[in-house]
């Protein structure tokens, strides 16, 4: 599906994406990327109670040949189900959150991977452009 930034039904972290497909330095853009919940999906081997606890959230990383780890997360249900559609369980969180808990090792984070308005940030960029207090 496409979802790009004339689409009526993108939601604000859609469009945010879209802006920095064009921009990548567009500041309220990241602002906006930051601000919202993004779906972080709940691996099927997580106990119950990992998944519900609210003080800390597994991440879900992806190991790819020659490249470093990525953490995938999704601004919508259709988005994870396009690139992930055995997940079943996830846990909306704030990114602004997430990025400010972020590791410090050499994980990335891809935001929507598969869609039209991807994005994908080092460990570094994550922590600089989208972490909020």
């Amino acid at each position: 599906m496409d979802t790009s930034a004339n689409d009526n039904h993108a939601s604000p972290a859609q469009r945010a994406l879209d802006a920095l497909a064009r921009d990548t330095e567009d500041a309220a853009a990241l602002e906006t990327l930051a601000g919202c919940d993004v779906l972080v999906p709940v691996p099927d081997d997580a106990t119950d109670a990992a998944a519900g606890d609210p003080s800390a959230v597994a991440l879900p990383v992806l190991e790819r040949p020659g490249s470093e780890p990525v953490v995938p997360v999704f601004t919508s249900e259709l988005e994870m189900a396009g690139l992930l559609p055995y997940i079943s369980r996830y846990r909306l969180v704030p990114l602004g959150a997430l990025a400010a808990q972020w590791p410090t090792d050499d994980v990335s984070l891809t935001i929507d991977a598969g869609s039209s308005h991807p994005l994908t940030l080092t460990s570094e960029g994550v922590r600089t452009l989208l972490a909020r207090p």
